[in-house]
């Protein structure tokens, strides 16, 4: 029955990572119904993750609230990155707020919620929050990214002027700004979460550390040659359809682990199928 039980939250965990959400329900359900297993923190977890990547926020609230146990921060942190996700203010402010509790000094849970907020031009709201995390001497991490070329780590962060070949970067991924948009790319500014103008905000995303290490990557590696990027953050939408674009106009295997999940980018689509 134990192992009955770990195959199952495996089979979930899978299903999670793979958008299987009615596959994830069905090993869940046959827990308790085919097993007499009742499920514990880190299935419900999975159960949470799965509904919200799919959009079913309220579904997964539901299944919160209708918990045998108290849910913890596993269960509130996927709940709120999902609202993040799918821009759903109301679910994610009760979910913020369960985590300000819990986990008060967890400096990306103020992130997250500032980050519906902006989404929706609240920035009253979201002065409010950054005000919160000041007031607790909270910061929010830089973006970072790291990528391995010809046995050296290059460490590069989100608006980096000091690495020896910005300048080349730069022009590089302008260049690759103009191929997209021949081929009808919009840029995604709804994840640029400042109160700033509409061409500032495409501008601002070049800046993302991971652009800036694929980039390098494509300057000082042969075409063909596949890149290794590390991310110290969730890769924003932005990034991953840049990404997604650059694997096949440059014939390129990308390969990108962030805080979330891995991505493996090849002809211009993704591992992930555009869920994480």
């Amino acid at each position: 029955m134990i192992a009955s039980c770990s195959q199952n939250g495996k089979d979930m965990e899978a299903c999670s990572q793979g958008g299987l959400t009615e596959e994830g329900k069905f090993y869940f359900d046959s827990m308790s119904k085919d097993y007499g297993i009742e499920p514990r923190l880190e299935h419900y977890s999975c159960m949470v993750s799965l509904l919200g990547r799919a959009g079913r926020i309220v579904e997964a609230y539901t299944m919160v609230k209708q918990m045998p146990m108290e849910p913890d921060g596993c269960i509130w942190g996927p709940l709120l990155s999902s609202c993040r996700v799918h821009h759903n203010l109301a679910i994610g402010e009760i979910a913020a707020r369960k985590l300000f509790e819990l986990e008060p000094n967890n400096p990306g849970n103020y992130v997250l919620l500032s980050n519906i907020y902006a989404s929706k031009s609240m920035w009253v709201e979201v002065n409010s929050v950054r005000e919160m995390m000041k007031s607790k001497g909270l910061r929010k991490n830089p973006g970072c990214s790291w990528i391995e070329i010809k046995n050296k780590v290059h460490m590069l962060l989100a608006g980096d002027n000091l690495h020896p070949q910005m300048p080349e970067i730069t022009k590089k991924l302008g260049e690759l700004r103009v191929e997209m948009q021949k081929s009808g790319y919009l840029p995604h500014t709804d994840f640029v979460l400042q109160d700033v103008e509409e061409q500032d905000k495409e501008e601002m995303l070049c800046d993302h550390s991971e652009k800036l290490a694929v980039a390098l990557g494509l300057l000082n590696t042969s075409r063909g040659f596949p890149l290794q990027v590390i991310k110290n953050l969730r890769i924003c939408g932005d990034c991953h359809a840049v990404i997604k674009f650059i694997s096949e106009f440059e014939d390129r295997e990308i390969f990108v682990r962030d805080t979330n999940r891995f991505h493996h980018f090849k002809d211009g689509a993704c591992s992930c199928g555009d869920l994480w």
